[in-house]
Formats: structure tokens, sequence, C-alpha cells
């Protein structure tokens, strides 16, 4: 049997290896995954539903017949799915009350992808109602607690990804990011974060629910050849709802290649906040250490004011984001035949949807102008600058219970999710790369990342430059936060 302490310093590749050099089976590592979830879930409430005894099915299955660890350079690695995809005859509740049991009769395409890699799947991870804050705590499911203090948020809305990798149940994630939703969370707990392009993964068939391209799968990870290594695994080979960009034949493979006399990035830093919100220092040192870092690999970093205002975009993400709250609120209560006042919703939620209710086609129209107007700003911006560098986050993790979607005072909250973010969404509304990288801890020794965004279809150049700053600063999340 695969003892955890060996079982806890694999990153996927290497347990990936593990199983095709026969140190240890599929089975043994989904047990010891297993074994790990049953030890430490109850203290983070990071797993919301359970497929245990599948996932044993599945990778007995594998163990059985070698020829199937082919599917993939990943296959027979235990995975969850954050619990905003479907997974067939599993529940899903969205981190709603709404959803209160229901299960789900298909795979989302996107976890379609990771069953035919294969992957058994273990469980479903914890997230904020519909995915619509930066922590996760929903009154549905629970508050998701970081392993590196569990009195803290673990960011949002991929928290219970982000909690189940940094306290070793697996060493990866799937998560997705529609404003933030996997750099907040990476940030917060000392992982690997990317936000693919748009339109280089899997998305459903509508788009609505990829939000209109601002929100797109990948993973969490604690390596960055392994958040390469699954990129291989999503991406796509033609286009679905939205233009394809280009990539190389394997994320992962381009890492292994030698760019050491490949070109030096032109970085632009940026320490201010584009709305004006304050900035604490401990992320902005964060930023600080990220260019020189930089500098320290030959890359020239300077000082460079954002070109979108930041407001106009961030007002055209919210109305877009509210109708499609609304669109989805309203297909489930017709179902269950409620009116959307009697809906068993958050506070917060109920608002945005009914905000979005009001929402006219031409607001609608005049939102996705002014998204249109930002990318091509930012396209204009990318050809003087391969990498613009920012804060992920205006404060460390906060505190569980600081930020209550559920709040009776909303003016309040609001208040303080503008002063927390507002920095992330933008690559979302222009469909950009954009990582959340480890860098730094803060003094109440939790994790800080710095966040790196890149041209649409520039992900090998993020991940490259991710693989180059691991090297020079490793990161050693999971030695903290899961011993």
């Amino acid at each position: 049997m695969l003892d955890y302490s060996d079982y806890k310093k694999l990153d996927a590749i290497a347990a990936a290896e593990g199983i095709r050099n026969k140190d240890f089976t599929s089975t043994e590592l989904t047990e010891a995954s297993i074994n790990r979830s049953i030890e430490i879930n109850p203290s983070i409430n990071a797993i919301v539903f359970e497929s245990f005894e599948h996932a044993l099915v599945q990778a007995r299955k594998l163990d059985e017949q070698p020829a199937l660890f082919e599917k993939s350079r990943v296959a027979g690695l235990p995975f969850l799915i954050k619990d905003l995809a479907e997974v067939k005859d599993l529940g899903t509740s969205y981190g709603s009350r709404l959803f209160e049991n229901y299960i789900s009769n298909k795979h989302s395409n996107i976890v379609a992808k990771y069953v035919d890699a294969g992957l058994p799947i273990i469980g479903k991870t914890n997230t904020p109602e519909f995915g619509l804050t930066l922590t996760t705590e929903s009154v549905a499911n629970g508050p998701c607690r970081n392993p590196w203090n569990l009195d803290y948020s673990t960011g949002g809305s991929s928290g219970g990804a982000v909690a189940a990798v940094a306290a070793g149940i697996v060493p990866v994630a799937h998560a997705s990011d529609g404003g933030g939703s996997i750099r907040i969370p990476a940030s917060c707990c000392g992982l690997f974060g990317l936000k693919p392009s748009r339109g280089l993964t899997a998305v459903e068939n509508t788009h609505a629910e990829s939000w209109e391209g601002m929100s797109v799968g990948h993973v969490v990870s604690r390596s960055v050849r392994d958040s390469a290594a699954f990129l291989d695994v999503v991406k796509l080979h033609s286009p679905h709802l939205y233009p394809l960009p280009g990539s190389p034949d394997s994320f992962f493979d381009t890492l292994a290649e030698d760019h050491s006399d490949g070109k030096k990035l032109r970085i632009a830093v940026q320490y201010e906040h584009p709305t004006g919100e304050t900035i604490d220092e401990e992320c902005l040192l964060a930023v600080k250490q990220a260019a020189r870092l930089c500098e320290s690999l030959g890359h020239n970093v300077e000082e460079a004011a954002h070109p979108v205002d930041h407001a106009i975009a961030g007002k055209a993400m919210s109305r877009l984001i509210n109708t499609l709250t609304y669109k989805s609120v309203a297909k489930r209560a017709e179902t269950l035949q409620l009116e959307l006042k009697d809906c068993p919703l958050e506070a917060s939620t109920l608002a945005m949807a009914s905000r979005g209710a009001a929402v006219s086609a031409v607001d609608y129209l005049q939102a996705r102008e002014s998204l249109l107007s930002a990318e091509r700003q930012m396209r204009d911006f990318h050809q003087h600058y391969d990498v613009i560098i920012q804060p992920v986050l205006n404060k460390v993790p906060a505190k569980l219970g600081w930020l209550d979607m559920n709040s009776e005072d909303l003016t309040s909250y609001g208040g303080r999710f503008k002063s927390y973010s507002g920095i992330t969404a933008l690559a979302n509304g222009t469909g950009q790369p954009s990582m959340s990288v480890p860098i730094a801890t803060s003094t109440e020794n939790l994790p800080v990342g710095a966040m790196f965004t890149a041209a649409w279809g520039n992900d090998a150049v993020l991940l490259r430059l991710a693989a180059a700053l691991e090297i020079a600063a490793p990161w050693s999340g999971l030695a903290k936060a899961a011993s």
C-alpha cells in the first residue's frame, strides 16, 4: 500500500511515471487519495460529493488493462471536479440550495475530456453559490477552510479545488475561472493556477454556459508541468464556440524544450489598482518580488499604466453576469415551479438575478461592445509588452465570514468585494491567458501570489515563464499546508 508520506511528495507527472514504472498502481494512488480525504476533509470541507467506490472501480479497470494508460500522459491519477461542472450520476449543487437533490444525467464537456483521459474521479469540490464570489462558504455546503490556516478563506470560486490540492488529497484538481476563480484561490493557497485563453479549452455548447466566453476551465496544481500536461488533456483541436488560438502540439513538451536562447520578454509591471482601490503592502511586495525575479532571468521589466478603463469593463461584465445568472436561476425555478423571489438563494445571488432580469437587449449588446473595445485595447498594448505583472488580490487571504454573500447588508458586502479584488476579471472579459504564481507568504504565514497576463493565445509564453520562475524561486505549498 502506498504510504501517504510518499504520496504527498508526488506531483501528477511523478505519480503518472510511478504507475508506468510499476512503483505502484492506479488503485494504490486512488486509495491513498481517498484515505487522505477521509482524514482531512472533515476539517477543510473541500469535497462536497464523494464517488470513492466508482473511482476505485475505474482505477482497477486501468490496472487490469494497462493499454488504457495510453489514453493520456496523466491516466490513472485520482481527480476531483469542481461542483459547477456535471459528472453523470453524481450530485451537482452549483453551491446552491436551489439544486438540492439534483443528480446529473450527463458529463459536462470538460468532464468528458477528463474521463476519456483515464482519470478516476473521486468526487466534487466545494464552490460558492454559482461561483459568484471571491470566497467559498456557501449556505448550501458550508465554508471551505484554507489548509494553511483553518480560520481563513481559500478564495473562490475554486476554493474546494485548491484546498484539496494544498491539503494533499490530489496533486491536481479541476477548476474554472469566470472572473478570477482559478487565480484567486491559487494565490490564497500557494498553488499555481493558469486561466487559459478563451477558445483554447473545452466549454459547453451555449454561450450562456460559458458566460459569453468569460468563463474557462482548467486545473489548479502544485507544479507548472502538471498544469501544462492537463492543458493538453482539455485543449481543443478545432474551434467550438469561439476562435481557436494557436498552440503547440503539446504544452507539456514545449516546457522540456531549450528556450535559453529565446527572446527576452518585454514585461509591464503595475503597482496601482486600476480603479483606485488600496492594495495591501504585502500584495505589492509580491509583485515587486515577481518583477525582480523576471529581471534576474534577463527579461526587460518596466512600470507602465494599464490601457483599459477597468470601471467601464467591470460594469459591462457585471451586466452580462447578472443576466446570465438570472437565466440559470430562471431555468431551474421554472422546473421547480417557483417565482424568483421564492427561490432559496443567497441574498447577493437573488439581487444579481433580479438585476439581470431587468437588463434590456440594448444594454446587453452595449456591454458586449465595451468588452470588444477592451479586447482591441489589450491587443494594441501587447504590441509593446508581452506580459503584465499585477497583484492577484488587493488584500492577503481574508478570514472566513468577512465576505458573506448572504449578508443582510449588501452595500457592505459590495464594498468589501470591491476592496478585495477587481484586477483579475479583465482577462476574462478580454479572453487573455492569465496566471497566479506563488511568490511570497504574508506575515501571518498565508500565501500571496502575483498575476501574470499575456496576449490572447500566448498560453505557452506564460507556462514557460512560470517554469523558469519555479526553478528560480521554488514554492512548496504542499509541504507547509499538508504537513
